[in-house]
């Protein structure tokens, strides 16, 4: 099992960004990479068990269930249950902590998952820098405007 990890400071107060990812329906509107996404059997975007579907603009599909959700930590952590990816038991995380000096939210995304074929340093990079801080950059791009 590998780990993908990254971490960045948005410079945006903990709850604008929370009120931006919290939905877990919502990466369409903050993720660079997604098309389209919707919640499978009409539940609701913060049950936990919820499955969303989603569409990647390069036409892959991923649908991705909701283990747990946090408004106390700003946190909520998923499964990849479907992925074009060579990717297996992939369990992820994406936390907020306010900045305590100044306004910025300090953001981690990781997740452990197990290599299916390929080189698992490539796969760690791709979802790293592709996914977690193509996410970064663009909620960072987001909640300056």
């Amino acid at each position: 099992m590998v780990r993908a990890y990254r971490s960045a400071v948005i410079n945006a107060p903990v709850q604008k960004v929370w009120a931006t990812i919290r939905d877990f329906n919502a990466l369409p509107s903050w993720h660079p990479a997604i098309a389209k996404s919707e919640i499978e059997g009409g539940r609701a975007s913060d049950a936990i068990g919820c499955v969303r579907s989603f569409s990647l603009k390069d036409g892959g599909h991923l649908r991705e269930q909701l283990l747990a959700l946090s408004d106390v930590d700003h946190s909520f952590s998923y499964s990849i249950l479907v992925s074009p990816m060579p990717v297996k038991n992939y369990v992820a995380t994406f936390r907020l902590t306010p900045v305590t000096v100044g306004n910025g939210t300090f953001t981690e995304w990781w997740a452990d998952f197990d290599v299916t074929s390929g080189s698992e340093d490539a796969m760690v990079a791709q979802i790293g820098d592709g996914v977690f801080v193509g996410g970064f950059k663009a909620l960072q791009e987001k909640l300056a405007a």
